[in-house]
Order: structure tokens, then C-alpha cells, then sequence
């Protein structure tokens, strides 16, 4: 009975985390000056880009800024599904 409670707890830990999250990342994207519509324009041209070279999996594409102190880093996280070889 203890494990439904500490799983509820953590549960909720992990929902509050998860907002914490996504607010961190609008902040970041205010400060970094971009507008979400940038943002999926730069999306678009990494999947261009990226699909020359391997076969990736689009819809799990992210693309996010991370703060840390006073500099911004672009993340990005790309599923591969395939490299594509050159013959």
C-alpha cells in the first residue's frame, strides 16, 4: 500500500517537473529572441539539410535552447532511422 502512495507522490513530483520543463524552455526561447514560428523554420531546414544524409525519423525530431548562465545552446534531438551510404 506504501508503493501506491510513494508512486502517486512521484507521479506528481514528475508532472510538476515536467512543467517546471516547459516553462524553463518559453523563457528560453523569450530570451533568445526567437519566435516560434523561427523556431519551426529552423526545424524544417535541419530536417532539409539533415535528410541529404540519412533517413530520420521527423516527427521525433526536437529542437530546443538550453540556457546556462549567460549563453544559449541550441539541442537538438534526431531519431536515425537509416545512413544513407554514398556509392
Amino acid at each position: 500500500m506504501l508503493d501506491f502512495f510513494a508512486k502517486l507522490l512521484r507521479g506528481s513530483d514528475n508532472s510538476k517537473d515536467q512543467a517546471k520543463e516547459r516553462l524553463r524552455l518559453v523563457l528560453v526561447h523569450d530570451r533568445a529572441s526567437l519566435s516560434p514560428g523561427l523556431l519551426e523554420s529552423l526545424k524544417e531546414d535541419l530536417i532539409e539539410v539533415l535528410s541529404k544524409y540519412m533517413e530520420i525519423d521527423e516527427p521525433g525530431l526536437e529542437v530546443n535552447f538550453d540556457k546556462s548562465d549567460d549563453a544559449v545552446a541550441l539541442v537538438a534531438n534526431i531519431p536515425v532511422k537509416n545512413v544513407k551510404r554514398k556509392k
